[in-house]
């Protein structure tokens, strides 16, 4: 895989980001100009979502509502690049900070994490803060990983990286990768990152992936096996 100028993969799972598709792409083209990058979103959509997205010259996988990491794993090993950055489709994570995430590539790092858990962003409700808060805490507590945002959804992969495992869970999905590749040891970095207000409506279902995260931390840490890492 070449450093210097990797083919790009940026994935993205959608669902009714028929207000803000366009403007994410054309913020992701305007900061890849001179890359070879392919766009690519796995959509479980019941607006125009879809149809925007060809018409903008998007790869786009359809895919029945599953959830969120399920779509993310079809996405990450449909994708063609050396190199994945993943993101949300609603305007929330800065496009412009590709080039920052790059550049960690080109110096070793194969996963680059976006923390959103800075003093420059006040836009998450304060229960999410916590929350992410309280689940990196553990992660470093009690598995000596670095890390301040567990949940965030930019991030960047090698495709060495994306293959080392057989992902296994869903809503917890952020919180495997992390775990796995770090005991894998795979080179990581992260770095601060702005987070805007979405477009649209909220679809994540806060408890669900509350529980599923606590649940995926101490599964892997304890070799709780009665835990189906399926329901995760």
């Amino acid at each position: 895989m070449a450093r210097d100028n990797p083919r790009l993969s940026v994935v993205m799972p959608t669902m009714n980001e028929q207000d803000s598709i366009e403007k994410v792409v054309a913020d992701i083209r305007k900061n890849t100009k001179g890359l070879d990058v392919e766009i690519l979103i796995v959509d479980s959509s019941e607006d125009d979502t879809p149809d925007m997205a060809k018409k903008l010259g998007l790869k786009v996988i359809r895919q029945e509502p599953q959830g969120p990491g399920v779509a993310l794993i079809l996405g990450l090993e449909k994708s063609l690049g050396d190199v994945v950055i993943t993101s949300d489709c609603d305007d929330t994570y800065p496009m412009e900070d590709i080039p920052r995430f790059l550049e960690l590539h080109s110096e070793g790092y194969e996963f680059v994490n976006g923390n959103r858990l800075n003093q420059m962003n006040k836009s998450m409700p304060p229960l999410n803060r916590f929350g992410n808060w309280l689940f990196a805490f553990l992660v470093r507590r009690l598995y000596g990983i670095p890390i301040y945002d567990l949940t965030t959804g930019m991030r960047l992969f090698t495709r060495r990286l994306i293959e080392s495992e057989k992902w296994e869970t869903n809503y917890s999905f952020w919180a495997e990768v992390v775990i796995k590749s770090q005991r894998r040891g795979f080179k990581f970095a992260e770095i601060p990152i702005m987070y805007r207000t979405r477009i649209g409506e909220v679809k994540l279902n806060v408890a669900r992936s509350g529980w599923a995260f606590l649940a995926c931390i101490f599964k892997y840490r304890f070799r709780l096996n009665f835990i189906d890492p399926k329901k995760l």
